[in-house]
């Protein structure tokens, strides 16, 4: 699993992730505003106290928290079958 070392808030919702893998980039979280919990984020000002939690993950005011595996996703362009190889599905014939 990999961890979130770095967060830095562009604008318009994205953030700058720095990994312990030295993985980084940028994601656009824009998408999710409004949405469930994401409703917080309607204040921008709440999105800009984004943190690192001690797990690596981003948190906010202990309301929300995302995973730095998806993050790392995010950044990276990768699908969850390609770091984990064992949830390729395989054709299995009889």
């Amino acid at each position: 699993m990999v961890k979130i070392t770095k967060v830095s808030v562009v604008k318009n919702y994205r953030l700058e992730l720095v990994f312990d893998d030295g993985v980084r980039g940028e994601v656009d979280l824009s998408d999710l505003v409004g949405n469930g919990v994401f409703a917080l984020w309607r204040d921008p000002h709440i999105f800009e106290q984004v943190q690192i939690g001690s797990f690596g993950e981003l948190v906010w005011l202990d309301k929300i928290d995302l995973c730095p595996d998806s993050m790392h996703l995010k950044v990276t362009g990768k699908k969850p079958e390609d770091v984990f190889p064992s949830l390729r599905c395989e054709s299995i014939y009889a």
